[in-house]
């Protein structure tokens, strides 16, 4: 089934931590999701990838591209296409918003997480900007120095004690 419980009445299916190494995230949104029967009952196994998911505009319209969600294995030949396009659902503001953002600028928009909330399904996504070479390996610097910190922290209060 869907793997872990975000908040009371949530379950995630999916998440994209490679989105958080690759991206510096600015703005999160939580939207909607318009799918198939087949979709929402192979995501209710607890079965996706976000990992080459991104959003684009087509028109006004916000669109989710690159998600895989497998086939339903006791689907028939009403099965859906695992990547196909799947439409966004976010208020008019929201689009208008994000659509000022992304346009002329290096940003991107990047799904962090898929969830069911109340039944729904809603995926979590994210205004970001791509992050340089160096800027992922001062990052992975920074994150293993802490632990290294900790690591020394912990060793020596259990001399303590």
């Amino acid at each position: 089934m869907a793997k872990k419980k975000k908040e009371p009445g949530e379950l995630v299916v999916a998440r994209n931590r490679k989105a958080r190494h690759d991206y510096l995230i600015e703005d999160t949104y939580e939207a909607g999701l318009a799918l198939r029967g087949t979709e929402v009952k192979a995501l209710r196994m607890g079965r996706a990838s976000l990992i080459d998911g991104f959003a684009i505009f087509y028109g006004d319209e916000l669109w989710l591209e690159g998600v895989h969600i497998p086939e339903y294995v006791q689907g028939t030949w009403t099965n859906h296409a695992p990547r196909r396009r799947r439409k966004l659902l976010l208020h008019r503001s929201e689009l208008d918003k994000l659509a000022l953002k992304v346009q002329g600028s290096r940003r991107t928009i990047v799904p962090l997480s898929l969830y069911f909330k109340n039944g729904r399904v809603k995926v979590e996504i994210a205004l970001a900007t791509g992050k340089r070479d160096y800027d992922k390996r001062h990052a992975l610097r920074e994150q293993q120095d802490r632990r290294e910190a900790d690591r020394a922290m912990s060793e020596q209060f259990k001399g303590r004690h």
